[in-house]
């Protein structure tokens, strides 16, 4: 017999903890991910020379089949590290978190399913209708967890963590979806020897984590052998991230306070998040934005496909998808929380920018007059989602507000909240103390300010 359950419910404390620090990591990187890509538009539209030259600038070892351009690496090598940091954490999720439980994983990932199939249908009919390429289906259904959470910080809104767990595992899963896309539908001519090598390298790597091997000169070296092969496979070359991330263990054992995966994670998020997406936006984003270019980007069906499917199908998908299995796992939804709240986060998830931008260049490789156009597209429909959002979440910010003041409460001041510790005999009896404190204080303030002054009459 199925059970309610609560729907964007209280996290508990370890997951909230967590949370809160791969938050923080993330809306850093977010605003810078966002100077970044300003800087790109500022740079490309005011010397546009000077940003193709560097952009375009090759190094690398042309015997290793490494002789790519600055923009190639940070594609295809500073992504890698975005994406071993997805690996870790949808290997915790899937261990440790929100996804550990299949009752509790339904919805986020049928949330996230239904978000990412959306959009590729809205795209699909778009182009249909006006006679566009279908090469672009998979653009519009990636969401950037950083830029979403670099918006928040800017608009000043506070939301619930539960909202914000619920953000973290759409992006998580829509991670692991983007990765087989990319794997299954970008994957060019293969070279076997390359393949089985970096298939090789990955075996070793699993093993010598499995013998509990510590040393970072033993693994860097190794990995970058297997990003190697893995990129001269024709694989593209971020899968060998992830599959190095999946690899580590994310559960502790006794005596442990962090698991490897969190330590690892912990110490390369910091990188991902903070220079290798910042990076890769920089040597991406640099787009000529004109009138008629803007202009464009509404009118033709590949670019209009991209900016509906980012804006309409994102958050159409993601908040139908989350009612569907709502509906039928009958989960309820947090009684402090509505269901516009869940929209706002959907529409949230609008926002592509990292992922879409990558797929982009795969999609419409060889095309590089399409190739800025869809990112021009990618730009606008991030640029739209996050204005509505904003909106949206603004209109119950005060809502979040109090919400978040509650979760934050410690009034006995031990370092965890009180919502944590309501119903324990400790936690009564220190607030009792508390209490009794703050009464006597009172009382001493009301004697005080009821003394005679000096010099004024005294009872005789």
């Amino acid at each position: 017999m199925s059970t309610d359950r609560t729907f964007l419910g209280r996290l508990s404390l370890p997951e909230r903890r967590h949370l809160t620090d791969a938050l923080r990591t993330e809306t850093v990187g977010g605003v810078l991910l966002l100077v970044a890509a300003v800087s790109a538009l500022v740079w490309a539209n005011t010397f546009p020379a000077g940003y193709e030259t560097v952009s375009g600038f090759h190094i690398g070892p042309a015997s290793l089949g490494l002789d790519l351009s600055i923009e190639h690496w940070a594609a295809d090598g500073l992504l890698a590290i975005f994406f071993f940091v997805a690996g870790i954490e949808l290997k915790r999720e899937l261990v440790a978190g929100e996804l550990r439980d299949p009752k509790a994983a339904a919805l986020p990932v049928v949330a996230a399913i239904c978000g990412m199939a959306t959009p590729a249908l809205v795209y699909v009919l778009v182009n249909a209708v006006g006679g566009g390429s279908m090469d672009g289906w998979a653009v519009p259904t990636a969401t950037d967890i950083a830029f979403a959470l670099a918006v928040l910080a800017v608009i000043g809104t506070s939301l619930p963590s539960a909202l914000r767990a619920f953000l973290l595992t759409l992006a998580v899963v829509d991670d692991l979806f983007a990765i087989l896309i990319i794997a299954v539908f970008f994957t060019s001519d293969l070279n076997f020897a390359a393949l089985g090598g970096a298939f090789a390298g990955l075996a070793l790597f699993w093993f010598l984590l499995r013998k509990e091997v510590r040393g970072w000169y033993v693994y860097v070296p190794l990995a970058l052998v297997i990003w190697a092969l893995m990129y001269n496979s024709g694989v593209h070359a971020t899968i060998a991230g992830v599959a190095m991330g999946l690899m580590l263990r994310c559960t502790t054992r006794d005596g442990e306070e962090h698991s490897p995966g969190e330590h690892v994670e912990h110490l390369v998020r910091p990188l991902s998040a903070g220079l290798a997406v910042p990076l890769f936006a920089l040597f991406s984003a640099g787009v000529t934005m004109s009138s008629e270019a803007l202009r464009d980007v509404f009118t033709q069906p590949v670019t209009l496909g991209v900016v509906l499917g980012l804006v309409v199908g994102k958050a159409l998908g993601i908040f139908g998808g989350t009612w569907l299995a709502a509906r039928f796992t009958r989960a309820e939804l947090n009684p402090q929380l509505s269901w516009p709240d869940v929209f706002a986060v959907a529409t949230l998830a609008g926002i592509g920018f990292t992922v879409s931008l990558l797929i982009g260049e795969l999609a419409f490789e060889g095309d590089a007059a399409l190739t800025d156009e869809v990112k021009a597209a990618v730009l606008m429909g991030s640029l739209i989602a996050a204005a509505c959002a904003s909106v949206l979440l603004k209109l119950r910010v005060r809502k979040y507000q109090l919400l978040v003041a509650e979760e934050e409460r410690d009034e006995d001041e031990d370092g965890i909240p009180d919502v944590y510790e309501e119903g324990t005999e400790a936690y009564h009896l220190r607030m009792a103390e508390i209490h009794e404190r703050k009464a006597a204080e009172h009382r001493e303030r009301a004697r005080l300010a009821g003394a005679p002054r000096d010099g004024a009459d005294r009872p005789a």
